[in-house]
């Protein structure tokens, strides 16, 4: 019962990790390029939701102000990288790191708690029937409605992107990170589109980031720590799974796919007796395994 309890909160987690999941894929799959500043972007989406709860902001609205602000923050490494011509992983970092000075601005604290405030879980158990609460555990509970949350974020986004990324905008950004000069030659501004590519990116990573915060009831400036290698693991074990996926609506599934096995792999291997403090290691491990598998595959092709 205790691997079945676990298992149900890694999949609501999941699910709220792969939106961010979703931006990183932005950049580093269809953008083609190396964006770091997701670690501050997504800590800036939930410091911001967490100050804004807190302040009486209604947490749905929070949402949506944690998204511009995250849209601010691609914006301006669009800007360094596009403009002042600073390599694109550089202009990531140094945004990386102004965010955490800024995060520690907003939150005026290095955490912050939700304890007495509303969140979107808290609101969503207050129209719940009480006959429902009193046969349901608590944490189960919680994990269902996390759950909940996550399934209609992912499923909307889902059909979001696959709608822009459809229309001649969208289709100049996919083509921008496939090939740069062909697209430039047909007399679009790929400067533009990059800048625009990062702030769609990083306006999902501070979504998830919100959501996190407020699924878990607290806030925190390094809460984004690691996010990009989290990001990664589940873009990378969605495509182990998925196989040689073609249609776009089928990457995006992949993703979110990903990022629940992600979550589900780490709360089985925690049950086991794996030390928290070696979680970091063990990601590394699974996105080196996760790269390795399509060239050992191959390998063994050859070899037969």
């Amino acid at each position: 019962m205790n691997i079945f309890f676990a298992i149900l909160s890694a999949s609501g987690q999941g699910l709220l990790w792969a939106v961010l999941a979703l931006g990183i894929y932005i950049t580093f799959k269809i953008l083609n390029v190396a964006d770091m500043t997701c670690d501050g972007s997504f800590a800036l989406g939930g410091c911001l939701s967490v100050t804004l709860i807190v302040s009486g902001w209604n947490p749905i609205l929070s949402l949506l102000l944690s998204v511009l602000a995250g849209m601010a923050a691609g914006m301006v490494t669009g800007f360094l990288h596009t403009k002042l011509k600073i390599p694109v992983i550089l202009a990531g970092i140094l945004s990386m790191i102004s965010l955490y000075s800024i995060n520690l601005r907003i939150l005026g604290q290095p955490n912050q708690s939700l304890l007495k405030s509303d969140t979107i879980v808290t609101m969503i158990k207050k129209v719940i029937p009480d006959s429902v609460m009193d046969h349901i555990k608590y944490s189960t509970l919680n994990s269902l409605i996390v759950i909940g949350i996550g399934i209609i974020f992912g499923v909307l986004l889902c059909f979001v992107l696959y709608w822009f990324f459809g229309t001649e905008a969208g289709s100049a950004l996919r083509a921008t990170g496939t090939n740069e000069d062909m697209i430039r030659a047909l007399g679009q501004n790929t400067d533009r589109m990059k800048i625009l590519g990062l702030m769609i990116s990083n306006g999902l990573i501070a979504l998830s980031g919100g959501l996190v915060a407020q699924s878990q009831g607290y806030g925190d400036v390094i809460m984004g720590q690691g996010a990009i290698v989290i990001g990664l693991a589940s873009i990378v074990i969605g495509e182990v799974f998925f196989g040689r996926c073609t249609s776009f609506k089928s990457k995006l599934i992949s993703v979110i796919v990903g990022s629940v096995i992600y979550r589900v792999i780490i709360a089985l291997v925690l049950q086991l007796g794996l030390n928290n403090n070696d979680q970091k290691l063990f990601t590394a491990i699974i996105v080196a395994i996760a790269l390795a598998v399509p060239t050992i595959k191959k390998q063994a092709q050859n070899w037969r």
